[in-house]
């Protein structure tokens, strides 16, 4: 007899596309240019990611206006730097907001942020008279926009209507800032903002220091949350609760 010949199944032939990225055998898969071109691309999109992740978030965007805002939790060189501004900026007045300190307060005569930065503001030369400690209720989240509220509370008791601010902070912190400023105040005024580049790390090389890399990173979660999921009203009320969290430099 004759032997049996077993035929071989034949290799499909192959075929690629895309410039050669990829190609198709038993079915579609990357080549090697194709997976040069995907690390390609991804490090292209973290070397963007973060080269322009902090210049993003520390927008420098004042505005013409008589008001300047404070956020009393900054730590001593942006209150500083908040003295000078006032002096030179030609405000007419200056608010100092924040909520109840979460560290010290026992051992301080201050019970809030927002009394201990009008404090130091006054100790860095910026005239009294023409300062407003504007304290907010403890809460447990938004605290940003927990002190806006307040601010804008405030001024309504006060039969105060300014048709301009500008919200100054530390760096990262700012475009988060002039978001929940502009939603607590629903359009009634214009909201600038002015970033003090922060001193705890190189902003060009933030991902260099644990500081910075905290930072930045809470920073772009939160503002993502802010952007994307937080749901805006001016007539919210945060609820008045205690509640756990050092929310500083990221409230």
């Amino acid at each position: 007899m004759s032997p049996v010949l077993h035929s071989q199944a034949s290799e499909p032939a192959v075929e690629t596309r895309f410039l050669g990225v990829m190609r198709r055998g038993r079915g579609w898969r990357l080549t090697g240019r194709g997976w040069a071109l995907v690390a390609l691309v991804f490090l292209a999109g973290l070397l963007g990611f973060l080269l322009g992740i902090h210049p993003f978030l520390a927008v420098q965007a004042p505005v013409r206006a008589d008001v300047l805002v404070v956020e009393g939790w900054a730590a001593d060189y942006a209150i500083k730097a908040a003295a000078r501004e006032f002096e030179q900026g030609g405000y007419a007045t200056v608010y100092v907001t924040g909520g109840p300190m979460e560290r010290g307060a026992p051992l301080s005569e201050y019970r809030t942020y927002a009394a201990l930065g009008a404090a130091v503001l006054d100790y860095f030369g910026a005239p009294t008279n023409h300062t407003q400690a504007v304290p907010a209720p403890k809460v447990r989240r938004d605290r940003t926009y927990a002190s806006a509220l307040a601010l804008r509370d405030w001024m309504e008791a006060q039969d105060e209507s300014p048709t301009a601010l500008n919200v100054l902070t530390i760096g990262p912190h700012a475009r988060r800032s002039r978001l929940l400023y502009e939603k607590a105040f629903a359009g009634t005024c214009r909201i600038g903002v002015i970033p003090i580049e922060p001193q705890e790390y190189d902003p060009d090389r933030w991902w260099a220091y644990s500081a910075g890399v905290r930072t930045v990173m809470s920073e772009t979660v939160a503002y993502f949350y802010a952007r994307v999921f937080f749901r805006f009203s001016s007539d919210r009320r945060p609820e008045n609760k205690s509640g756990a969290g050092s929310g500083e430099p990221t409230p």
